[in-house]
């Protein structure tokens, strides 16, 4: 369990950091055509705009497996044990069935939806760019599974 977390983890921290990189160097390149050569580049605008999309929903599965996202724990902080368990269970189960509903089906659903709809500058399906909602939901189910069982494992 423990592997396949960190193998998770390392995945998504290399396609995160290559995905940065390549963002600032896309928006670098913008800057440049648009006030140096004043021919701004209109593909490198829209695909900075998608980039932009994919990292943000990867980081947001990261951060996600890491358990660093905001919380407000002043509930937790104030239950016994056994309460501090149910809460976290309950939590977990409402953030997989908003991922599975949401961002798996929702986000098939409009990937497959914008197939047939092309972007305007650089002529690809649209659902390409869509496609970062479901995959990044199905990391955070991944994720969400992880945290149940580790859960369920500190019980014991």
């Amino acid at each position: 369990m423990k592997s396949i977390r960190t193998l998770l983890d390392k995945i998504l921290k290399f396609i995160n950091v290559v995905s940065l990189a390549f963002l600032t160097a896309l928006v670098t390149w913008q800057v440049i055509t648009r006030y140096f050569l004043n021919h701004p580049s209109t593909w490198s605008e829209e695909l900075s705009g998608y980039m932009f999309a994919w990292v943000t929903m990867f980081g947001a599965a990261y951060v996600f497996g890491q358990r660093e996202h905001m919380n407000i724990p002043i509930l937790l902080e104030r239950v016994s044990v056994e309460t501090k368990w149910i809460l976290n269970i309950i939590t977990e189960l409402v953030i997989l069935s908003l991922s599975a509903g949401v961002l798996i089906y929702g986000g098939v659903r409009i990937t497959i939806l914008t197939m047939g709809q092309m972007s305007s500058s650089l002529g690809l399906p649209m659902g390409y760019f869509y496609s970062c909602i479901p995959i990044s939901g199905c990391l955070i189910v991944i994720y969400n599974t992880l945290n149940l069982l580790d859960i369920t494992y500190k019980l014991k």
